[in-house]
């Protein structure tokens, strides 16, 4: 009993809902007596390429899960994608096409085995079983449904009173993705808080289809560096898997100290006792919180860049940030004489936009040289510059 208690403690640390436990509870009971692997889902639509470490949460859940006797069903949704989740829309989401979706579930193959067991996770495709639905099927399916009952989502309830169209095809997603369920027999499934009607939905369809229920779990969506708003590259808070080990180094130790407790508990692999330690540490005073950041940095960095990759980027940190030396290794820039630096800092991504060069120049944050630079209309002659933004941002300007 003491072991199932530690595994359930570990499954739902940090999550925001456990819907039917006690279906969790008798698929870990089966694991402890004979080994009996269990079946969680979790579905991802490919609608984007670039992942960050708000998409890890999920994934972070299931490879917890993987130790407790899970078998994940890792779902792509390349047949749901092209209706598109209307969750949190505000308009009718537009089409991917089947090159996009294509290529955008190859970036999740190609990351989520730096997280998952390969073992102990089925890659699958719902429109191996959803395009065999043929019509018959999916009238089936829409039965099990009434309108008001969907109108009962908040998204579709505001679009509707707002006399904001909303397409029938998006009355089938939430059917579609609980149909998964009925198909894959899902023990458990697991979503953002964002995705609970949904996740319910496969509830509802197991059990008119004579499927034992699904139990659901609804993860909190991350907060990016800001720590305020949840991490989306549109709003710049966030820390790309794909970018250089330095950069994810430098970003996870830019948040707070107490959002350094939230990480931990969503994305670190560490045990809640291991991080219990780590916290009365850092009260007791015994652990600076600058180590359990940096810890929780080296962590994060090695998982997506590999061994050593995160012991060299808090060298390297350390070799820049404390010693103040240039970085070791940044992008080369060339331009032709004279060069406005306003064009040289968006071209080599410094900043997004000349607007946000004024605001780093007005708090003294842009550096050419190691020479603040304090003019909008400064102009580069033939030469080669250091360009620097903040304190992690670096590239070579080279002006010929």
């Amino acid at each position: 009993m003491s072991n199932i208690k530690t595994a359930l403690a570990e499954i739902k640390r940090g999550s925001a809902e456990l819907i039917g436990e006690d279906r969790l509870k008798s698929a870990l009971e089966a694991w402890f007596a004979n080994g009996t692997e269990w079946k969680l889902k979790a579905g991802f639509d490919p609608t984007a390429p670039d992942l960050h470490l708000g998409h890890t949460v999920l994934l972070s859940k299931l490879a917890a899960a993987q130790r407790f006797g899970a078998r994940v069903q890792f779902l792509i949704g390349d047949f749901t994608a092209t209706i598109g989740d209307p969750t949190g829309k505000s308009q009718t989401r537009k089409i991917l096409s089947a090159d996009e979706v294509s290529a955008n579930a190859e970036t999740y193959r190609d990351q989520v085995f730096k997280v998952l067991d390969p073992t102990k996770t089925e890659i699958v495709f719902n429109s191996a079983w959803l395009s065999q639905l043929g019509a018959g099927g999916l009238i089936a399916l829409a039965r099990e449904l009434s309108v008001a009952r969907m109108l009962e989502r908040d998204d579709f309830e505001k679009r509707y009173k707002s006399q904001t169209p909303i397409a029938i095809s998006e009355f089938l997603y939430p059917l579609l993705q609980g149909y998964d369920s009925v198909h894959l027999k899902s023990d458990m499934e697991l979503g953002g808080n964002d995705q609970k009607f949904n996740l319910l939905m496969g509830r509802h369809l197991q059990k008119s289809y004579g499927v034992a229920e699904q139990a659901v779990m609804t993860m909190p969506l991350l907060e990016g560096l800001d720590g305020v708003q949840k991490m989306s590259k549109s709003l710049g808070n966030y820390v790309g898997l794909t970018e250089s080990a330095e950069t994810m180094f430098g970003k996870i130790l830019s948040i707070s100290d107490d959002q350094m407790w939230r990480w931990y508990e969503l994305l670190s692999f560490k045990t809640l006792d291991e991080i219990a330690a780590i916290r009365s540490g850092v009260a007791s005073g015994a652990i600076h919180p600058k180590k359990a950041k940096d810890d929780l940095a080296i962590e994060l960095v090695t998982r997506y860049h590999g061994a050593g990759a995160g012991e060299a980027a808090a060298a390297e940190f350390a070799r820049v940030h404390s010693a103040g030396e240039l970085p070791s290794a940044m992008e080369e820039f060339v331009f032709d004489a004279p060069v406005w630096i306003g064009k040289a800092a968006v071209d080599a991504k410094l900043v997004a936009t000349t607007s946000e060069l004024r605001r780093m120049i007005q708090s003294r944050a842009i550096k050419i040289n190691g020479e603040t630079v304090c003019e909008f209309d400064v102009k580069l002659s033939i030469g080669e510059y250091v360009a620097q933004v903040g304190k992690r941002k670096f590239a070579r300007i080279k002006v010929i």
